[in-house]
């Protein structure tokens, strides 16, 4: 396994990382078995992941708490990642909110630090901005947070550069999380922005929600409500999906000559971005978890790599790929505040 720096942090990060917002089951992945999920997240640590990322709205807290109980024995050992902003309208509750106000983030670190029964956070990320909370009053309440030790680093998810500018004036960033992938690039900018301050990336994303595992053979249809209709659902729709199914064909053949799933090319692609620190990839099982650790073992070859990307311009015509993410809740001021 592949290890690095983040950020300024001092903080040493494994180069595959284990995102866990499919461990929280309901209606956006469906159901999950507890014991099965605490498993997949062991193998990964066994296999040499030592980055796991959660969030108190993954399963309405029940990530968090999985993520805990799999942490017990093991918390000296694992760099634990998880963020506040977008979280729970009260402890238990099930309604999503994102209130980025001062007092309500000191709130919300003592609930995730209950979840997760820890006393401290390595990695604590403001999710999404909050767009009617000034920056420098939620930087405040972590600042705060990092001088009492109840975490240790501080990071940005879903942010533009103008965002992580005005956070960075506020405060030490050593970390943002962007959507990053083969099917979405149009983040390549700010990830040279933020690495150029000595900000890391942890990107997200990094297997374009299972497409390019290369495990669908044929178009698949998810349930209602399931996060594949939703932020990735272009992935399972014409025209890109004929394009990826494209793609796939040359990565299969990388693949085969390492003799790995076709998965572990594609996030062997991301990590050979010059600015990127670690990809976060999904798990539900012990044999995933393993899989995808086994990533990290070895690298692309540059001559591999300018082979994907000359197939990449000519299937997808060049250029950056996907939207800058936004959650037009916030923007619409759709969430409940006092």
């Amino acid at each position: 396994m592949r290890f690095k720096e983040l950020g300024k942090s001092g903080i040493k990060v494994s180069a595959i990382a284990v995102g866990s917002w499919a461990l929280g089951g309901g209606p956006a992945w469906g159901d999950n078995d507890e014991k099965q999920s605490i498993a997949a997240l062991h193998s990964a640590f066994d296999h040499g992941i030592n980055l796991v990322d959660t969030a108190p709205t993954y399963g309405l807290g029940l990530s968090e708490t999985i993520v805990g109980k799999a942490l017990q024995g093991r918390r000296d050992k694992v760099v634990l990642a998880t963020k506040c902003g977008l979280g729970l309208d009260k402890p238990g509750g099930t309604q999503r909110v994102n209130r980025g106000e001062y007092e309500s983030i000191m709130s919300q670190v003592e609930e995730s630090l209950t979840r997760l029964n820890t006393d401290y956070i390595d990695l604590y990320q403001i999710h999404w901005p909050d767009y009617l909370t000034p920056v420098d009053e939620t930087m405040a309440a972590l600042v705060k947070l990092k001088e009492q030790g109840k975490i240790r680093a501080i990071g940005v998810s879903n942010f533009d550069e103008a965002l992580l500018a005005a956070a960075m004036d506020c405060g030490q960033i050593d970390c943002q999380q962007p959507q990053y992938s083969l099917l979405h690039t149009v983040n390549e900018p700010i990830m040279e922005f933020g690495a150029q301050r000595g900000v890391g990336v942890l990107s997200y994303g990094s297997l374009g929600s299972g497409v390019l595992s290369g495990k669908y053979k044929e178009k698949p249809v998810f349930p209602q409500g399931d996060a594949r209709n939703a932020m990735y659902a272009p992935f399972f729709q014409e025209p890109m999906w004929t394009k990826i199914t494209q793609l796939l064909d040359v990565l299969r053949q990388i693949a085969q000559a390492h003799e790995v799933p076709v998965g572990q090319v594609a996030i062997n692609w991301s990590l050979k971005h010059p600015y990127m620190t670690a990809a976060l990839v999904g798990v539900r099982t012990p044999e995933q978890a393993a899989q995808n650790a086994a990533a990290g073992d070895w690298e692309l070859t540059d001559e591999e790599f300018d082979t994907i990307n000359a197939a990449h311009a000519k299937i997808f015509g060049g250029g950056l790929l996907g939207k800058r993410a936004t959650w037009p809740g916030v923007r619409r001021k759709k969430f409940k505040r006092d």
